[in-house]
């Protein structure tokens, strides 16, 4: 199956590690042009040099995501690179908010925090680059969002509730956009194996109940139908479908990549 992303100019935000990297890495591979955002810049320079030793272009493109005008500025850098167009953002940037806290024991500012960057960022960046995509009359929008945004997880409301707020973006806009030939899809992985998972959500669980590490990731892995935890490529792979015509028909859809735990 072709995906006939060569040539695509790509906006990534987040990829600097993890599945953000992975997502990098993916898009290079099939060929796209990438434009490459966040805060840190010197921790994105890794990934971009290894890309353009794959072959691909990349542009790195210092933004705080949370800053409106950053987010402009960013858009109009990647457009000024690659022939003024934008065909696909894939928003990977967020973060994980208070792991193991109760809604109560939660404090005002840990939830504010986190609801600001995981649904501010993803609405700055898309309403920065949804005019030129309507202006193209193309463009593919995919947001990666959490299951724990569609099941709720106790113990991680204010991340829960940032992500059903960016699925509540994400439809909304696939509704606005859609008749200018735009998908607008969320990506919603479970737990993804790496440095997050291991050090925070099963160090946290570890701790609580008195068992090793090892321990909490089994008990992690056990709750999926196919009993394994998600992988960093497997998101990947989400996003270049949504991202492809091969998807042309989905738009505002949620697609967990969990090993079946949001649906059970």
């Amino acid at each position: 199956m072709e995906l006939n992303l060569n040539g695509k100019v790509v906006m990534i935000t987040g990829p600097a590690k993890g599945m953000g990297a992975a997502i990098t890495t993916a898009f290079a591979t099939e060929g796209a042009k990438l434009a490459l955002l966040g805060r840190d810049v010197a921790a994105i320079e890794p990934v971009a040099a290894e890309v353009k030793k794959m072959g691909a272009q990349a542009i790195i493109v210092p933004c705080d995501l949370t800053d409106p005008a950053q987010c402009d500025a960013a858009a109009a850098k990647t457009k000024e690179a690659y022939g003024d167009r934008i065909d696909i953002l894939v928003n990977v940037a967020g973060g994980s908010g208070p792991v193991g806290k109760s809604g109560v024991d939660t404090t005002p500012e840990e939830f504010e925090d986190i609801v600001k960057l995981n649904m501010n960022g993803c609405f700055h960046s898309m309403r920065s680059v949804l005019p030129t995509m309507i202006a193209q009359r193309y463009g593919k929008v995919v947001n990666v969002g959490g299951t724990f945004g569609m099941r709720g997880k106790a113990g991680r409301l204010a991340y829960s509730a940032s992500k059903w707020g960016l699925r509540g973006i994400t439809k909304s806009f696939a509704l606005e956009v859609g008749q200018y030939n735009i998908n607008v899809n969320n990506v919603a992985p479970g737990m993804v194996d790496g440095p997050r998972f291991r050090d925070k959500v099963c160090a946290d669980m570890a701790q609580r109940l008195g068992i090793t590490l090892e321990e909490a990731m089994e008990r992690h892995a056990a709750d999926y139908a196919l009993k394994r935890v998600t992988e960093d490529a497997d998101v990947a792979n989400a996003c270049l479908f949504l991202a492809s015509d091969v998807s042309r028909q989905l738009t505002g859809v949620d697609l967990p990549v969990d090993g079946g735990w949001a649906m059970l």
